[in-house]
């Protein structure tokens, strides 16, 4: 989940570390630090714990000068969030520096060998313990003069390729050698690494936004591969030693799309972004009343004989209305498991399984784990994911691109609504392929689909009064959230949204499970909100809501337009346009992320970076 850039070329590395960190703040900000080689030959290294404001409070205006550097923005795994344990890590000569997003599971083992042979560590973490191992084979291919197998072209590199060769685990890592002015290198395994290609200067980062502002040139690492980087060129090598021919691809996104745009937050300019990212997600895939889907064109859907769907957090929200969807239209029994538990259940799937794996970023770890498992099964996969050249696009049998741009807040919003759209895409494109649905009924689905993104952009000119609401209730110690059907994930991620960006104490549950227990938590300082817009268990739900009004607690109902007769029993309406009921959910969720917002701007919280918490989980 950390942030790492690096640079060498022919400018001053240090701003463009900082700016690269600035921009991958989102994935950890527990430290950061960067280490430059200077001219000369001296290493300069700055570290601070917290947030990237604080390392650059601390270099007070003093900026390395040197043309190769590396830095890091840490989300603590291995040690606490302190400035000891903040990368980059060094070996004991000083002359190895290394940043590391990931976790190196053998790293207790490692650590054990190396105090063994007299080495003595000033951190807690992982890393350290990798950046001693590369000294040390560092040091051993030296008194072999560079012999004995040698496969890669410096001597500095060749000691890393053995160094990672040794360990378990996932990694992501930049290095240099101060022997090795103008080398960097880097690796993967199981965590996103990105080469920038520019004109005399070459860049590595976590993610795109970093190198967006020098290069649009980019090239990825698949796992278990590493990279040297020169000034003037790169090369790719497996860790075996072979070397790799790898295809650069052109970045297409607008360096504004990482920026604010006017808005306070990037959240907020994310949820207002919605419609118009969604026309970018539909765009094409919706052609004569039918879902267009030729990414799948290469499955043989006739085999399969039922479907699981594997995400986390909010992108398990959205696989809950893709199970739903999937089950109405196209028929299949599907099964929406959460990543985590899924690839440890002894899940039943075969040659007859779709699996569909669903990541905003395409590095979660448990996503990924369970789309490995899935193929060693023989099972069909399809990815549904916001980053081109992810780790899960490489391996899934077909890839469907949300299309929804860069999403820089740690929360989704944008992400989750392109989710929610593309499983709907798929369930109607399964159910046109098995002739589940009717033709007509097929073509109003398509024509909802399509209509969605002005019915979002209606709910935003709302914006204002949600506000005033969110003022009314920053107080409460908790919230629950309730709703029926398809909107039960609905009430999932709004308690979810409040969870991460208030720290509120909040519970999603379907309406009926109301007189199962959550009943007794009710009274006047919690207020519920209750997702009640027209479908076929709207009576059933208005009568939940007529439960929570006799226990003294406050409603805030989610309604569809034109219901005034729904005013007798909530405080507060938030009224949404009328949209069938199967796609509700993806026009609901936006004023449940509106209020979490301004409940949180309301209660002075961090909103784009909530505490503890980071983008993508790539690691267990």
């Amino acid at each position: 989940m950390c942030g790492i850039v690096g640079y060498v070329g022919h400018r001053g590395a240090t701003p463009i570390l900082l700016d690269g960190l600035k921009r991958l703040e989102y994935r950890g900000y527990d430290s950061a630090g960067v280490a430059v080689l200077q001219d000369g030959g001296s290493l300069a290294v700055a570290k601070a714990e917290g947030k990237l404001s604080r390392l650059i409070d601390a270099l007070d205006g003093r900026q390395p000068q040197g043309s190769l550097g590396i830095g890091h923005t840490r989300w603590a795994t291995h040690g606490a969030p302190n400035t000891t344990n903040a990368h980059p890590h060094s070996d004991p000569s000083g002359e190895v520096v290394l940043v590391h997003n990931g976790i190196i599971e053998n790293y207790a083992e490692l650590r054990a060998e190396l105090m063994a042979a007299r080495h003595t560590f000033t951190s807690e973490t992982d890393t350290e313990v990798l950046a001693h191992l590369v000294g040390v084979e560092l040091a051993a291919l030296r008194h072999a003069n560079g012999n004995g197998g040698r496969c890669l072209p410096t001597l500095f590199a060749e000691a890393v390729r053995r160094a990672l060769r040794r360990v378990e685990g996932a990694y992501a890592i930049a290095a240099f050698s101060r022997a090795e002015p103008d080398v960097l290198v880097g690796a993967r395994k199981f965590s996103p690494l990105l080469v920038g290609l520019g004109e005399g200067e070459n860049f590595l980062a976590s993610d795109i936004p970093a190198m967006l502002e020098h290069t649009r040139d980019a090239m990825t690492l698949e796992d278990g591969e590493m990279v040297i980087l020169w000034s003037d060129h790169t090369a790719v090598y497996t860790l075996d030693g072979a070397p790799v021919t790898r295809d650069p691809f052109k970045v297409t996104w607008d360096i504004t799309a990482a920026e604010k745009g006017g808005f306070p937050h990037f959240f907020l300019k994310e949820v207002f972004e919605q419609p118009d990212r969604l026309r970018d997600a539909l765009r094409g895939r919706i052609v004569d009343g039918k879902a267009h889907l030729p990414e799948l064109d290469g499955l043989d859907l006739g085999r399969v004989e039922r479907v699981s769907i594997v995400a986390c957090g909010t992108a398990y929200h959205a696989s809950l209305l893709g199970r739903t969807l999937i089950e109405r239209w196209a028929r299949y029994p599907v099964e929406a498991a959460i990543g985590s538990e899924f690839r440890y259940d002894e899940p039943m799937i075969d040659d007859k399984t779709l699996l569909i794996v669903v990541s905003q970023s395409g590095e979660t770890a448990d996503t990924l784990a369970s789309l490995y498992l899935a193929r060693e099964a023989g099972a069909q996969t399809i990815a549904v994911t916001n980053v081109v050249g992810s780790t899960v696009t490489r391996y899934a049998d077909a890839t469907l691109y949300l299309r929804v741009g860069p999403e820089i807040s740690v929360a989704a919003s944008k992400s989750y609504i392109g989710q929610q759209t593309l499983l709907a895409l798929l369930a109607l494109y399964l159910a046109q392929r098995r002739g589940t649905l009717a033709s007509q009924q097929s073509a109003q689905i398509a024509a909802d689909l399509a209509a969605l993104p002005d019915h979002i952009a209606t709910i935003l000119e709302e914006s204002d009064r949600i506000e005033g609401i969110a003022r009314q209730v920053a107080d409460v110690r908790s919230f629950f959230y309730m709703g029926r059907g398809p909107n039960f994930p609905t009430a999932l991620e709004g308690a979810l949204k409040l969870k991460e960006l208030s720290y509120i104490h909040a519970e999603g549950y379907p309406a009926g499970e109301l007189k199962h227990g959550p009943i007794a938590m009710l009274d006047p300082d919690l207020p519920c909100l209750v997702v009640a817009t027209r479908g076929a268990t709207y009576a059933k739900t208005v009568s939940n809501m007529q439960e929570v009004r006799a226990r003294g607690a406050t409603v805030i109902a989610v309604a569809t337009e034109g219901d005034e007769d729904i005013r007798r029993h909530a405080q507060h309406v938030l009224y949404v346009p009328l949209v069938v009921e199967a796609l509700s959910p993806i026009v609901n969720v936006v004023p449940l992320q509106i209020l979490a917002y301004y409940v949180a701007v309301a209660r002075g919280c961090d909103v784009d970076q909530p505490r503890n918490l980071a983008k993508s989980v790539t690691v267990e």
